[in-house]
């Protein structure tokens, strides 16, 4: 499996972003879908994910704010995070995920910053 995600950038405090993930090849194994982000000296952590059911977990830090959805209702191989009313605690380098038959794999990642 393969992940090409897009989007990132700078954004002001208050602002809105959408960061997109597509899934090539083994598409058929992936359970679920996810993303991850991880800010200068600390780990990396879940913010939202996406089952092959369609049903979403939204980490507590974003839940309101973030939403994770398909790009369509049939991409079963693409995971879209939404993000809204970002504060600059939400800079930090994004990963998509996807897991499937017990392995699991990351796209590259994409730079977030909220700064004025």
């Amino acid at each position: 499996v393969q992940l090409q995600a897009s989007g990132g950038g700078l954004v002001q405090p208050g602002g809105s972003l959408r960061l997109s993930c597509a899934a090539s090849g083994s598409i058929f194994s992936i359970s679920a879908m996810g993303w991850y982000r991880q800010a200068p000296g600390k780990q990396r952590e879940l913010v939202a994910s996406i089952t092959s059911d369609d049903s979403t977990n939204i980490a507590d830090s974003v839940k309101g704010r973030f939403t994770v959805s398909r790009a369509n209702a049939n991409a079963k191989n693409t995971a879209v995070l939404q993000m809204n009313n970002l504060n600059p605690e939400d800079t930090a380098v994004y990963y998509c995920n996807a897991e499937g038959w017990g392995r699991i794999y990351w796209g590259q990642g994409t730079q977030v910053t909220v700064s004025s």
